[in-house]
C-alpha cells in the first residue's frame, strides 16, 4: 500500500487500485499460466493494466546505462514530437519535397487532432525558425489576444467574479493557432494548408488508437467535460471516457480542417468557424466578437538571447515566460562560480548541485511574476533582467546552506506540446502550441469538435499588476520554444512542454548539455526538478528523490517525490556538422536536388510522452 500511497492518489482511488492488485495477486497463486491482463490488454478493473507490472527495467548495453533510448540520426530531414502519428506526419512532408516550415504545420495539426488533451486549433502557438538561405533565427508570436469586451469590470460587476475563471468560455482568449500556421507557411514554407492538413483531416475521419498518456489525462477531466454538452458529445462515450486503446474520431474536427484546407486563415477567423466560435460563446455568456476574430495577426518579432558558457540561447520575448530560463542560465554562470563552486564537477548526484539549481530558479521566476506581460501594454525590461550584471546583484541572496522563501503568486498551470523539425537545407523550427489545461476551457466549439483554449485564466483582475486584463491584450504565456547557436551557426532547436516548468527545464537541459557533456537523447532521461512558485514545495523524480531528498530537507526545502508527468516533456534537435563546412547551409545548387545535409541531425524525445523523433 506504501507504493499506492507515494503517487498521491485520492483515499478511494487508492482502495479502488488496492483491491485491484490485491485481486492480481489472488489470481496469481492460483497458479495459473496466464495473466488476466494478457499483452497489457486494459480491463473493466483494470483501465491501464501497465500499472500493475511489477518489473525493473532492463538497461542498454553501451553508454549511459539508464538512457531509455538511442538518438535518433538522419540527413534528410528529422521531426521529434510528443506523439508517433505526428512526428510521421512531419517526416512524409519531408519526404515529399516539403521544408521543415511545411513539416513542423503538418506535424501540430495532426496533434490537434490526436492530443486535445494538450494542443488543438482552439489554441495558440509561438516559434522559432532558422532560415538557412538568409541564416537568421525569426520569432513568431501568436497569441490570441483578449475579447474587446474584456474589462476588469466585465469580470467583476457583470460576472461577480474575483479572478478570471479557469474554465468556460470566459476563460477563452481569440485562438491563435491558425493564424500562427498561416504566417509559417505564408512566409517560409512551399506547401500550403491542403497539403499540410492532409494527414490530420485523415486521421481525424478514420480514427486514432487511445494512447495511455493521454487516455490517464481524459480521466482526470470527465467531470469538467461533462459540464458542457458538446465537450461530452465530442470526447466521452456514454458519458465516460472511451477505454484505453479505443479507436477515436472527430468527424467534426475533420469537417474544420476541410474547411481550412479549402479557405486557409478566412474559414477559421471570418467563415463559418468564426462564426461558430461566436455563437459557442455568446451562448455561455462572453462577449467575443466577429471583429475580434477577424481583425487579429500574428506578430513576426525578435528573439532573446544570453550567453550560457559560449553558447547562445534564445527565446520569445514576452508575453511568454522564455526570459526566465535566459535569467536563470545566467545567474547559474554568474553566481556558482562566486560562490567558490562549479557545476560541472559537483555533478547532478550532489544535493548542493540541486539547492543551487533551485535557488537560480527561485530568483529568476520571482521577475517572470513581478514583470512578464505583454509588451504592448506594460513596460517589461527584459534587457535588464537578461543581463550579466542584474543576475551578479541576485548572487548574494543565494545561502548555500538555507533554502530561502518565495513570495505567493497564483495562477493556473497547463499542459502543451513541443515539437521541432529540420531539413534537408538546414531550415530548422523550434514550435511550441497548447491550449493551456487539459482540454483547455472543456468548452467545445460545435459543429467543428475542438476545445477553445482558457489562456484568459492568465491575466489578472489586480490593478497594479502588469499582467491586468484589457481588450486585445494577450495574457501572460507558459509556452516557450528554444533554440540555441555557437558561433553564428545553428545548433539546437529544443523545448520542454509543460505549464510552468518549462523555463525550469529548459535551463536544466542546457546545463544537462554544456556542463555535463549529456547528449539530446541523455537530458531527458535524466532526473529533473520542479518547484512550484507559489507554494515553495519542491517536486523530485522518485530516484532523485531517493538520492538527495532527505539532504535537502536539511537544508530547509519543503520537498517532495513526483511522477514524471510533473516536470513535462522534451524533443530536440541537434546538428553536427561533417568537418567540412561549420553548419548546416544552403545551397542553391541543391535546392531541387534530394541532397542531404552537410552534417547529420541528432534527435531526442521524451520517454515521459508518448512520441518519438523521426527521420529520414
Amino acid at each position: 500500500m506504501s507504493r499506492v500511497r507515494s503517487r498521491g492518489m485520492r483515499p478511494s482511488r487508492r482502495v479502488a487500485v488496492a483491491s485491484v492488485v490485491l485481486s492480481i495477486g489472488t489470481w496469481y497463486a492460483t497458479g495459473s499460466a496466464q495473466s488476466p491482463i494478457a499483452f497489457g490488454t486494459p480491463t473493466t478493473q483494470v483501465p491501464q493494466p501497465g500499472g500493475t507490472v511489477h518489473a525493473v527495467p532492463g538497461s542498454r548495453a553501451q553508454g549511459w546505462l539508464a538512457q531509455g533510448r538511442s538518438e535518433v540520426l538522419a540527413r534528410h530531414g528529422i521531426v521529434a514530437t510528443s506523439d508517433p502519428l505526428a512526428a510521421q506526419a512531419g517526416v512524409e512532408i519531408l519526404r515529399k519535397g516539403g521544408n521543415a516550415i511545411d513539416a513542423a504545420v503538418a506535424a501540430a495539426a495532426v496533434l490537434d487532432v490526436t492530443s486535445q488533451n494538450d494542443t488543438g486549433i482552439g489554441g495558440d502557438l509561438f516559434a522559432i525558425v532558422y532560415v538557412a538561405h538568409e541564416r537568421k533565427l525569426y520569432a513568431l508570436n501568436s497569441a490570441g489576444w483578449a475579447p474587446a469586451g474584456w474589462t476588469p469590470q466585465f469580470f467583476t460587476d457583470t460576472l461577480g467574479l474575483k479572478a478570471v475563471p479557469a474554465s468556460g468560455v470566459n476563460a477563452a482568449t481569440v485562438p491563435g493557432a491558425i493564424s500562427g500556421y498561416d504566417a509559417l507557411l505564408g512566409r517560409f514554407g512551399t506547401m500550403t494548408f491542403a497539403e499540410t492538413f492532409a494527414r490530420a483531416a485523415r486521421i481525424a475521419e478514420e480514427g486514432w488508437g487511445q494512447a495511455e498518456r493521454r487516455h490517464g489525462d481524459l480521466l482526470r477531466v470527465v467531470a469538467q467535460l461533462r459540464a458542457d454538452p458538446d465537450s461530452t458529445a465530442t470526447f466521452l462515450q456514454a458519458g465516460q471516457a472511451p477505454d484505453l486503446y479505443r479507436i477515436i474520431r472527430n468527424p467534426g474536427l475533420a469537417k474544420a480542417l476541410r474547411l481550412i484546407q479549402k479557405d486557409g486563415r478566412d474559414a477559421f477567423y471570418r467563415g463559418d468557424i468564426a462564426s461558430a466560435i461566436v455563437a459557442k460563446i455568446r451562448a455561455g455568456g462572453g462577449v467575443m466578437s466577429a471583429s475580434d476574430l477577424a481583425e487579429f495577426r500574428s506578430e513576426w518579432t525578435e528573439p532573446i538571447a544570453t550567453s550560457y558558457h559560449g553558447y547562445d540561447v534564445f527565446q520569445l520575448p514576452p508575453p511568454g515566460q522564455g526570459f526566465a530560463a535566459l535569467e536563470m542560465l545566467n545567474i547559474l554562470e554568474v553566481c556558482v562560480p562566486k560562490l567558490g563552486m562549479n557545476l560541472a564537477e559537483l555533478g547532478p548526484s550532489s544535493p548542493m548541485y540541486w539547492h543551487l539549481m533551485v535557488e537560480a530558479k527561485k530568483l529568476a521566476y520571482a521577475d517572470l511574476h513581478a514583470y512578464n506581460a505583454d509588451p504592448a501594454f506594460a513596460d517589461v525590461p527584459v534587457a535588464r533582467l537578461i543581463s550579466k550584471s542584474h543576475a551578479a546583484e541576485l548572487c548574494g541572496r543565494i545561502d548555500v546552506n538555507r533554502a530561502s522563501g518565495t513570495a505567493a503568486s497564483t495562477g493556473v498551470d497547463g499542459g502543451t506540446i513541443y515539437l521541432s523539425a529540420a531539413d534537408r537545407w538546414g531550415n530548422m523550427v523550434s514550435l511550441v502550441h497548447s491550449v493551456f489545461s487539459v482540454y483547455g476551457s472543456r468548452a467545445t466549439v460545435p459543429p467543428y469538435g475542438f476545445v477553445l483554449q482558457n489562456r484568459g485564466a492568465a491575466f489578472s483582475l489586480n490593478p497594479k499588476s502588469p499582467n491586468l486584463v484589457a481588450p486585445h491584450k494577450r495574457p501572460f504565456h507558459t509556452i516557450i520554444a528554444g533554440f540555441v547557436m555557437k558561433d553564428g551557426q545553428p545548433l539546437m532547436a529544443f523545448g520542454n512542454m509543460g505549464g510552468t516548468v518549462q523555463p525550469e527545464t529548459h535551463a536544466q537541459h542546457m546545463v544537462n548539455m554544456i556542463d555535463h557533456g549529456m547528449n539530446v537523447q541523455m537530458t531527458s532521461d535524466a532526473a529533473r526538478f520542479t518547484h512550484a512558485h507559489a507554494t515553495n514545495v519542491l517536486s523530485l523524480e522518485p530516484q532523485l528523490f531517493a538520492l538527495v531528498g532527505a539532504a535537502l530537507r536539511r537544508k530547509g526545502h519543503v520537498v517532495q517525490s513526483a511522477p514524471g508527468n510533473a516536470v513535462g516533456g522534451y524533443q530536440g534537435i541537434l546538428f553536427t556538422p561533417d568537418g567540412t563546412m561549420p553548419g548546416p547551409t544552403f545551397d542553391k545548387r541543391w535546392a531541387d536536388e534530394d541532397r542531404p545535409v552537410n552534417g547529420v541531425y541528432r534527435a531526442g524525445s521524451d520517454h515521459r510522452k508518448d512520441g518519438q523523433a523521426v527521420g529520414w
